[in-house]
């Protein structure tokens, strides 16, 4: 049965930590954006494109702002419930530290559970569709704007120079169109004003006045050609805006990429590119034994022969006649050099194979190490908060900081391990979880025996009394 005290600490929990989780959540969004800031500006992207954007990004990091919002809340709990002695009455009433620690982390093993089936289930097809919005998004031609008096050429076949614009845009003055061709000279338009607006179909319409039309015909190897020069009061122009509409790519593109795989297909693709790295041995067998003529005698039954009876030779140019030594050196050499181009390719393929198994393990055990996170900071978050005994925002979040800059250092440091060959991938990718149980399990313990680890006070006395000793040792020594 739920208990007063669990609910009490429960409620006191919640506010927090959705509070936090939203306030993670934005930031991390907000550092991809700063990451693909001039990818995204001028593409013309509209408000559903923007959102659509930003949710699949911000699904993207929820299971790192999970951990940070649990190791922050709890702090900020645990503080105010100490800032505003509720801790003291709670001890005082004889409930150990770990009694009314239960509730939150009950809370918290299941918020880990939230975390695993997310990154498993919903995240894989998330990062799908982000990784082919992105795409889109990068390839994109950036936004159609003519400004006054630059040659505009992201129309594709055409260059536009615009001498003046109105204020509402559409009205130009002193206008130049070229047309490119690829004949002897690009065809020509000038005109003295017109209206520019964009017409129904995606087309980009120009109605001019007062200009002048230059086109020349003829082939290219000759001064025999035809030059015209159309002069009108009105024409029409129109061109095709299709090219600077984003594409949409289909998800099938990137879906076998790891980061679109779950627990299931992870093991069931390591398992396969595991059975495909062991047949490069056989397949080195066979590629490079062509080159050499000894490995077919090998299992010809041939008589084994007593090394002791053969001659004994300083070296092999004794055994080959002088006529047949410049043949044989060639030969070997080029047998040599065409065995190692082999070998060498053979082992580039084998190198990016075992890339490859790396990076689906690691993808593999950050899907559990992530939602284990989840558990390991609210065991250092809630004993932190019943020892500094601050609420707010302020102590809380810098302790928060500290211990998760150290958790994201580690994995990151893991992760690198790993796929340098140092470390293996579950020992990298669980390098931060095995350092910081300790550092749990320490300041668990230092909050049940109420210990002043993070109190100025404590330590400013500490100091007065060493100084102290030290003065009257050193008075002491001098009277000696």
């Amino acid at each position: 049965m739920i208990k007063k005290l669990d609910t009490l600490i429960i409620k006191a929990f919640v506010g927090p930590f959705f509070a936090t989780f939203f306030i993670a959540l934005f930031v991390l969004v907000m550092q991809f954006f700063w990451l693909y800031i001039d990818d995204l500006v001028g593409k013309g992207l509209d408000i559903g494109t923007l959102a659509h954007l930003t949710g699949l990004v911000a699904i993207n990091w929820v299971p790192l702002a999970l951990p940070l919002a649990l190791l922050l809340s709890s702090i900020m709990t645990f503080g105010n419930l100490g800032e505003s002695f509720e801790l003291i009455a709670i001890k005082s009433a004889g409930i150990p530290l770990l009694r009314f620690m239960q509730p939150l982390f009950i809370v918290s093993v299941f918020i880990a559970g939230i975390s695993f089936l997310f990154a498993n289930n919903i995240m894989p097809v998330a990062v799908l569709k982000l990784n082919t919005l992105k795409y889109d998004i990068i390839v994109a031609k950036p936004a159609f704007d003519i400004k006054e008096g630059v040659f505009y050429d992201k129309i594709e076949g055409y260059v536009i120079k615009i001498g003046r614009k109105s204020k509402d845009g559409n009205t130009i003055k002193d206008v130049i169109i070229y047309e490119k061709n690829y004949g002897l000279q690009d065809y020509s338009l000038v005109a003295e004003s017109g209206v520019m607006k964009v017409a129904p179909g995606n087309k980009l319409e120009f109605d001019l006045k007062n200009g002048w039309r230059y086109e020349e015909k003829g082939n290219r190897l000759t001064t025999n050609t035809q030059f015209t020069r159309v002069g009108f009061k009105e024409y029409k122009k129109i061109l095709d805006l299709s090219s600077f509409q984003m594409s949409k790519t289909s998800d099938s593109a990137f879906r076998d990429n790891y980061k679109m795989l779950s627990v299931r297909q992870l093991s069931k693709t390591i398992d396969s590119l595991k059975n495909t790295a062991s047949l490069f041995e056989k397949r080195a067998q066979n590629e490079v034994s062509i080159y050499f003529t000894f490995p077919k005698y090998a299992d010809t039954g041939l008589n084994k022969i007593d090394p002791k009876s053969l001659p004994v030779v300083k070296s092999t140019d004794d055994l080959i006649p002088d006529s047949a030594k410049t043949l044989v050196r060639d030969r070997a050499q080029t047998q040599v050099s065409s065995a190692r181009a082999n070998i060498d390719l053979i082992a580039t393929d084998y190198d990016t194979k075992q890339k490859d198994i790396k990076y689906h393990e690691i993808e593999l055990q950050r899907k559990f190490t992530l939602a284990f996170a989840c558990v390991i900071l609210f065991l250092i978050g809630a004993p932190l908060g019943s020892i500094i005994r601050k609420g707010g925002l302020g102590t809380p979040l810098v302790f928060a900081v500290i211990f998760f800059v150290l958790f994201h250092l580690l994995n990151t440091f893991g992760e690198k391990f790993v796929r340098g060959g140092v470390m293996s991938a579950f020992t990298g990718m669980w390098l931060s979880t095995f350092v910081l149980i300790p550092i749990s399990f320490f300041l668990t313990y230092k909050a049940m025996k109420d210990s002043q680890l993070f109190n100025q006070e404590y330590y400013y006395r500490s100091f007065k009394r060493l100084r102290i000793i030290l003065s009257n040792f050193k008075n002491k020594r001098i009277t000696t």
